[in-house]
């Protein structure tokens, strides 16, 4: 009986370690997507639009041209740069003064609009920068067209691997779940057919592997939370810019996908391999 036990435990401890695995491998992944997706719109958000405005502006055309822009749905923050600024910001980053040499200040004051994440695509800017050009006060509008360009394609690019790599990734994953499981169930398959041969009902047979299952992919995404988490939290402390990984909605959002995975897959599998092995007939159990 001590050794049976101690079989049993065996393999409750060794699905659970597998699984656990496995679960890590797919918080990885939503994590990695999460993040990507984090960090494209916090590139997006940081996309700045300059409108150079004319010498001769008046104080009342800025004004109204300040509100229009504010108002504007495009329009996140807006930042006024006079040209004292513009020429303390060029004198810092050339090492010397313009006006030493020319005599006045050669910049114009400007308006850095932050752009709102949903219109920070070449579509919208264009139609963006067409309705700035027409306002009074303004000469001249331009934006980061190539970094937007580049970005763009690099967002597209890294989310088609990713999806790509999910897909591949949850195959394998799922495989290696559901062997798992029917490796679990397999020494345990001529039990199985004695309870069917006494007249037990399959929903009575499945009860106790699907409720052990379902055990194990409980505790093995508590497991696999536990090492990412904890992981990253270590991680942290050597490494600061990992830290918007521990926000809470991503925290919640990964966990939540660890255990709805965790305890679906194993139930399935669980189900699907208890009824494969009661529809076998004796002479087949022999031969597995």
């Amino acid at each position: 009986m001590t050794k049976k036990k101690r079989k049993i435990d065996l393999l409750f401890i060794t699905s659970c370690i597998s699984t656990s695995l496995v679960l890590m491998l797919i918080g990885i992944i939503t994590l990695m997507l999460l993040t990507a997706r984090d960090i494209a719109a916090h590139v997006r958000q940081e996309m700045k639009v300059e409108v150079i405005l004319k010498e001769d502006i008046s104080d009342s055309q800025a004004n109204a041209l300040r509100n229009n822009i504010t108002r504007a749905p495009y329009c996140a923050e807006l930042t006024v740069i006079s040209k004292e600024d513009a020429l303390s910001e060029m004198t810092v980053a050339m090492g010397s003064d313009p006006t030493m040499f020319l005599d006045y200040n050669p910049f114009y004051a400007s308006l850095n609009i932050k752009l709102n994440e949903n219109y920070a695509s070449n579509d919208s800017l264009v139609i963006i920068e067409k309705e700035l050009s027409a306002m009074a006060g303004v000469k001249e509008v331009t934006w980061q067209k190539e970094i937007l360009d580049s970005m763009n394609d690099n967002i597209r690019k890294i989310a088609a691997v990713l999806l790509v790599l999910v897909f591949i990734l949850s195959l394998i994953s799922f495989t290696l779940i559901r062997n798992t499981i029917r490796l679990t169930i397999y020494s345990q398959r001529f039990i199985l057919y004695s309870m069917k041969l006494v007249g037990a009902k399959w929903s009575f047979i499945r009860q106790p592997f699907v409720k052990r299952n379902l055990l194990i992919g409980l505790a093995s995404s508590a497991l696999a939370c536990l090492a990412i988490w904890g992981g990253l939290k270590l991680g942290v402390n050597h490494e600061p810019w990992l830290t918007p990984l521990l926000g809470k909605k991503i925290v919640i959002t990964v966990s939540a996908v660890i255990l709805l995975t965790g305890l679906t897959v194993p139930y399935l599998c669980a189900l699907g391999s208890v009824n494969r092995f009661l529809r076998m007939k004796s002479g087949e159990l022999h031969y597995l």
